[in-house]
């Protein structure tokens, strides 16, 4: 199954275009977070009070939990605009240098994936971040001069899945850090409610705890799931998506009890059966089951290690006791497993 394909990929798919509907505006409307948007709100009264830009923000954590929104609502709050790209989609320091010298005074510049720019673009984001100039090189060879514009007071908000990998010097010039984690049950029958009533679906309760309970604690796959049993309510069901018809839609897509879809449980499986539960390489796991590394490492180990299935060790990772259970598998005794060696990264 690729990437794309997976309802519960928390990357932002094709068919999430209509998400910006469900979007809050406003902090008042925003579920979860608690920690950083009651430090957000402290920030943006402060920055409104003293009439001045806010400081540059970083947003980090997994994908799908509203990076992207809270920069929106920040922008609201502070009633400004807000300029959005990505850092793929900056390819040269000219690209940046016409997206920032097009802002006004405060308003915020929002990169996605920040961790992608390129290192040239960095170098030039660099004055503009801490002094509010850009430098800009015209001509080539010995006709070539650097000519300093000043730029107006603007809020830069970066987004990013791997902190990780933000050079140090970028990481630095954030003034606002904030971790964004995932979703609990409550707060995600909140999120769903709010927009079975945007998308006008019958939902019951019990069918939305089922939703909640399935979500893998991110709003985006919730609201994902949602319109999928809206799809399969209205042509099984009566269109009311009651227990039985959730049980039967998540069922018809793959999703377990626990979350897990197809490709989780390949790779829990081919832990537990082909390998004995581990320890074994992230390279050697994506062979046997014919999958990207790049899923595995980046989609199912960051919720398998959630729900407490599985461990990265040095030597590899590992299945826990719990794994064991879920999948009604019995783990060998250590002297089945003696000798066999480990399979390294």
């Amino acid at each position: 199954m690729e990437q794309q394909r997976r309802v519960t990929a928390p990357e932002h798919l094709w068919e999430d275009e209509n998400e910006i509907v469900i979007r809050p505006r406003y902090f008042s409307e925003y579920t979860g977070q608690e920690q950083a948007k009651s430090n957000l709100e402290i920030f943006v009264k402060a920055a409104l009070g003293r009439g001045e830009a806010l400081d540059h923000m970083l947003l980090y954590g997994p994908p799908g939990l509203g990076k992207t929104t809270l920069a929106m609502i920040v922008a609201n709050e502070l009633n400004v605009n807000i300029r959005i790209t990505s850092g793929p989609a900056i390819a040269r320091a000219g690209d940046l240098a016409a997206i920032i010298t097009a802002l006004e005074a405060r308003d915020i510049l929002f990169i996605d994936e920040i961790h992608r720019l390129n290192r040239t673009v960095e170098e030039v984001l660099y004055p503009a971040m801490e002094d509010f100039c850009i430098d800009v090189i015209t001509g080539k060879g010995p006709g070539a001069r650097s000519l300093r514009y000043a730029l107006p007071p603007f809020t830069l908000i970066g987004a990013t899945t791997r902190a990780g990998m933000l050079a140090a010097p970028l990481r630095d010039r954030f003034g606002v850090i904030c971790r964004l984690e995932y979703y609990n049950e409550k707060e995600l029958l909140t999120i769903i409610r709010r927009s079975a009533k945007i998308f006008d679906v019958r939902l019951e309760e019990a069918g939305a705890h089922e939703i909640s309970r399935r979500s893998r604690g991110t709003p985006r796959i919730a609201n994902r799931l949602l319109r999928r049993l809206r799809d399969i309510a209205e042509v099984k069901g009566n269109g009311v998506i009651t227990q039985d018809i959730a049980r039967e839609g998540l069922t018809m897509l793959g999703v377990d009890e626990m979350g897990l879809d197809t490709v989780d449980r390949k790779v829990m499986l081919a832990i537990l059966e082909k390998y004995s539960g581990g320890p074994v390489g992230a390279e050697t796991i994506a062979a046997s089951i014919s999958e990207s590394i790049n899923t595995i490492e980046d989609i199912c180990e960051p919720y398998l290690m959630q729900v407490g299935f599985l461990q990265r060790t040095p030597r590899g990772r590992v299945a826990t006791p719990s794994a064991w259970k879920y999948f009604g598998l019995k783990a060998p005794r250590p002297e089945q497993t003696a000798g066999q060696g480990s399979l390294f990264e």
